[in-house]
């Protein structure tokens, strides 16, 4: 067990970074919340307000937004690494995308930092649709993935990993792939969704142009161009396969999409 030490959780608001706060606050253990809704602010555009929140910190969780896979990730990630070791931090954990060549330069600026790392590349996470962008709208699952399957892993799958690797030292070093113990399609995910929260729930695959189309509204041109081309990649069938990390890192088996679905679903998901 590692030393306790101010732990820096980089997007402290996000679906990760909130439950590994969860964590560190149950253990008793300091830890500083890093967004631009923090104060003071975090904002990965900005790197006046980095040496901030570095101040004091000896291990980093780092998450990006919007997404690892942007072309300019790698760059904001390798010189934010630079202060980050030069400030004396001494434990790095990278939530990353499975399957993205995209992300690799970004890993690598961690790789190299010259101190202890992890490297965790989650799937598609289950709290998607119940928290985020593929939370069902009137009873219905709209995405352009087809019939592809993926094993949809448990966001607090990935903070018992994370919090693992920022307070244990047998993870150094390693990259740990975390899916969930299943394969299945976005149908079989409505499915899932009906029988846990009692209510018509189904998918309607649309085209990436469709798809396209529906985020315009609530986003730039250009990142819903990113977003799309991502995801006609990530869905493409090559992540069609379960992986072992969750149990290499924690010594038991990933949580199953049945459980996530019951237990949001009791806790008032998809209630509209």
């Amino acid at each position: 067990m590692k030393t306790a030490t101010t732990t820096l959780i980089v997007g402290g608001n996000g679906k990760t970074g909130r439950r590994v706060a969860e964590r560190m606050r149950a253990r008793g253990l300091p830890f500083r919340l890093a967004s631009r809704s923090s104060a003071p602010a975090f904002d990965w555009n900005d790197e006046s307000t980095w040496a901030t929140a570095l101040e004091g910190t000896r291990a980093a969780y780092l998450t990006y937004a919007p997404d690892l896979a942007v072309p300019w990730a790698a760059e904001h990630v390798r010189r934010f690494v630079q202060r980050a070791v030069g400030a004396g931090v001494e434990n790095l954990v990278l939530l990353s995308g499975r399957g993205e060549p995209q992300v690799h330069p970004a890993e690598e600026a961690v790789r190299r930092s010259g101190v202890a790392f992890t490297i965790i590349e989650a799937a598609f996470f289950a709290q998607n649709f119940s928290e985020g962008l593929l939370a069902p709208a009137d009873g219905e699952i709209v995405f352009p993935a087809g019939e592809v399957a993926e094993p949809f892993v448990d966001a607090d799958d990935i903070a018992d990993v994370a919090v693992a690797a920022l307070t244990e030292d047998n993870h150094a070093g390693k990259t740990y792939e975390l899916t969930g113990p299943r394969l299945l399609t976005f149908d079989a995910v409505a499915r899932e969704i009906a029988a846990a929260s009692g209510r018509p729930m189904r998918y309607r695959p649309v085209s990436s142009v469709e798809y396209a189309a529906l985020l315009a509204p609530y986003m730039p041109a250009p990142e819903v161009a990113f977003l799309v081309e991502l995801f006609a990649y990530l869905t493409d069938g090559h992540n069609a396969h379960l992986a072992d990390g969750v149990e290499c890192a924690l010594g038991r088996p990933p949580r199953d999409f049945r459980d996530f679905a019951r237990a949001a679903a009791s806790a008032g998901a998809w209630v509209r």
